[in-house]
């Protein structure tokens, strides 16, 4: 009997890995987190403290540098306070983009 050899191969077991997605940047989840989840047009530094996304709450000074980011790059708008001076109040900046992005 002729002994019968297989010819299939898998390419799958040869191929390389597929890439891991890359974590989102701290703008980009706050960015994501105003328009999508944040029903109101201003938000404070206390309501990022509270409700904005743990990764970025949990840490304070983080929190106040990302919305600086977004300041800069004209997501955020920041608005006087009358009161307490050590307050920070943005009004959001919305816009029409698919797919909005921190960078340019």
């Amino acid at each position: 009997m002729p002994k019968r050899t297989n010819s299939e191969t898998f390419a799958f077991a040869d191929s390389a890995p597929a890439p891991q997605p890359q974590k989102p940047l701290p703008e980009q989840l706050m960015l994501d987190w105003l328009l999508q989840r944040w029903p109101h047009q201003t938000v404070s530094s206390k309501q990022i403290y509270q409700y904005a996304p743990h990764s970025i709450r949990f840490d304070r000074e983080n929190a106040i540098r990302t919305a600086e980011i977004l300041e800069r790059y004209g997501w955020l708008a920041r608005l006087p306070t009358r009161h307490q001076r050590n307050w920070r109040v943005w009004k959001i900046m919305r816009r029409a983009d698919l797919y909005p992005k921190v960078a340019g």
